[in-house]
């Protein structure tokens, strides 16, 4: 998968085109998300998805403790927005979308 360079999920916004190659994944987030607050599909906002080439194994979002190979790897970032708050969606090297919550700072 060809992805542009890793870029702050702060620079996603709703005026970037989505990849429609990458819908079936904001989709399967949008449920989750939705699932995970109790809440509507249709309250849940995508703000932004995009093909990311992640820096290691962690794609993106490395958990304390953890060590994680340390090759880039070709993935996908999806950022949704509900209950007034941005949620980060990160996939990559054939593992489907998933609620990153421990983003570095």
């Amino acid at each position: 998968m060809q992805g542009m360079a890793l870029a702050p999920e702060n620079d996603m916004t709703a005026t970037q085109p989505i990849d429609p190659t990458l819908q079936p994944f904001v989709d399967t987030a949008v449920s989750d998300l939705a699932m995970r607050l109790s809440i509507d599909r249709g309250a849940v906002e995508v703000v932004g998805a995009q093909s990311v080439v992640w820096p290691d194994g962690s794609l993106g979002c490395p958990q304390p403790g953890v060590g994680y190979i340390q090759v880039q790897a070709d993935g996908y970032r999806i950022e949704l927005r509900a209950t007034g708050k941005v949620y980060s969606y990160h996939a990559g090297e054939g593992r489907g979308p998933f609620l990153c919550e421990h983003r570095p700072k």
